[in-house]
């Protein structure tokens, strides 16, 4: 039957709206988190390759934020969508030398996990610990606590989502040119540094995670690697509100000094 025929129903056709490269959408930022980490310098590069980096995401308490995270409890791992607000750049690069290859070799940005992206959108997991409601200033914030945390105090949070096994888990998956284990070094404390952690067991642990796995930029890797250093060379770095001084010689890392900024 013709479908133009008085009988059949006249099809009513939809026009599809093209694509249009470089249109813009508004997001607004809902939460911020709440980090160890006060810079750049120092931030773990994948979420929980630290596992004892703990911080939270801090949203304005309202009626309806309350209630859109009802539920939320009963899992046990969280993707936070975020921005990359301090990545140092206006503009993205197309292509970008990854830190696991030493910075030597170049790769598509969309082939990577860099922060400089034609949008500046990350997606982190981390553990769900707890949710409370706190006050700060008198202005309540729904504080939903976290660990294995790779993200700079400050960072604007687009969304959240529960982490689902069965769907967001591939245990057959590759990892295309970041297949190698990421390489770590021991990490040693002088006296002085010992004594000042000895009531501090979950700094220490933190400080440990970050500096075993190098949290040196790549191009000081690349011209420095660990394991061809000699004379002592002597870097700084903030954890959780301490200055930690640490010294990299004879293939592994020694924390001199730690103190409450």
């Amino acid at each position: 039957m013709n479908s133009d025929s008085p009988n059949h129903p006249k099809v009513k056709t939809q026009k599809i709206q093209e694509l249009q490269i470089g249109s813009s959408f508004l997001t607004d930022v809902i939460g911020v988190i709440r980090s160890p980490f006060k810079d750049k310098f120092g931030v773990p590069r994948q979420a929980s390759l630290v596992a004892s980096a703990k911080g939270s995401i801090q949203v304005p308490w309202t009626s309806d934020f309350w209630m859109a995270i009802q539920g939320l409890e009963q899992f046990s791992h969280l993707w936070i969508v975020f921005i990359f607000h301090e990545h140092g750049g206006k503009s993205w690069k197309p292509s970008i030398r990854p830190p696991r290859l030493g910075g030597k070799q170049k790769v598509g940005v969309l082939a990577s996990r860099s922060p400089h992206r034609p949008n500046p959108i990350g997606l982190s997991a981390v553990r769900l610990l707890a949710i409370e409601v706190i006050s700060i200033n008198k202005k309540k914030w729904i504080d939903i606590k976290i660990e294995g945390l790779d993200l700079i105090d400050g960072t604007p949070v687009i969304d959240i989502k529960p982490y689902l096994p069965y769907a967001d888990s591939i245990p057959e998956a590759s990892s295309g040119w970041a297949k190698d284990q990421i390489k770590t070094y021991p990490v040693i404390f002088s006296q002085a540094a010992e004594d000042f952690l000895k009531q501090k067991s979950e700094t220490r642990q933190l400080i440990i995670d970050v500096l075993e796995i190098d949290p040196r930029p790549a191009y000081m890797q690349r011209r420095n690697p660990v394991e061809t250093i000699v004379d002592p060379k002597s870097f700084g770095i903030e954890i959780e509100g301490h200055e930690v001084k640490y010294s990299i010689e004879g293939g592994h890392f020694t924390v001199k000094e730690v103190y409450k900024k």
